[in-house]
């Protein structure tokens, strides 16, 4: 049975209650999947991605084509299952709880440690990616992520990088991205990139709990990795 199969069996169960919000369904999550952690971080991060990303859409106040087109692209969802996510997004969108709340119940999934739970920086990566469809982040966009960054305990250094990965910053964009200082050695930035690009490597993104479905995540930041090396190294050559 697919991540999909279980996920809508879940969304139609939960969301049939009338007095349903979205935080009911993260709640939902912790009890419905205890047994199994991996299937639970794999939910949750689903649900996390369908639910913030109708909260984010609602914050710029409309949902673009360009944005429902980068949606889909994280979410290769089975035709039969397109139903159930719709169905999960738009409770998302009248959910009165608001963001903030559902945001908290997201990152209490990850325990008590969860400033260190790195499924939070690619629900964090996933809503950029969308955010950023229709050409750029928009102010209200860019405030709701903040937010949801310091709801998930994200210091601002590290957020930072990774906005770099998604809006440019300018001559010092390329550090940001791999989060290292521009008055670092080459071999110092040589060594966190193999770092980075061990850490985000997709097999290991699948081990912590991301779905398969969602690895589009995992190669667009590498790809944005190894193009910040690759361009720092290039200006070191021609220095």
């Amino acid at each position: 049975m697919s991540i999909w199969d279980r996920l809508g069996d879940f969304i139609l169960r939960v969301s049939s209650s009338a007095s349903s919000g979205v935080a009911d369904v993260v709640e939902a999550v912790r009890t419905v999947f205890s047994g199994d952690a991996d299937l639970r971080r794999r939910v949750a991060f689903s649900v996390a991605m369908i639910a913030l990303s109708a909260k984010m859409a609602k914050a710029d106040g409309i949902v673009t084509q360009d944005e429902v087109r980068a949606f889909q692209e994280i979410f290769e969802v089975p035709a039969q299952e397109q139903r159930h996510v719709a169905r999960l997004f738009d409770l998302a969108k009248q959910d009165v709880a608001g963001f903030e709340i559902y945001a908290e119940r997201m990152a209490q999934l990850c325990g008590s440690g969860h400033n260190n739970c790195v499924m939070l920086e690619d629900i964090l990566d996933g809503l950029f990616h969308i955010a950023k469809a229709d050409g750029l982040v928009h102010e209200r966009e860019g405030q709701f992520l903040h937010r949801i960054a310091e709801i998930f305990h994200i210091d601002e250094a590290h957020y930072q990088t990774i906005l770099s990965r998604h809006v440019n910053l300018g001559a010092g964009d390329p550090y940001a991205v791999l989060g290292i200082g521009r008055d670092k050695p080459f071999e110092e930035v040589r060594k966190r990139y193999r770092k980075l690009v061990l850490d985000n490597h997709p097999d290991r993104l699948i081990a912590r709990g991301l779905p398969q479905e969602f690895i589009k995540i995992a190669t667009t930041r590498l790809a944005a990795i190894n193009a910040a090396y690759e361009m720092i190294e290039r200006g070191l050559k021609h220095a």
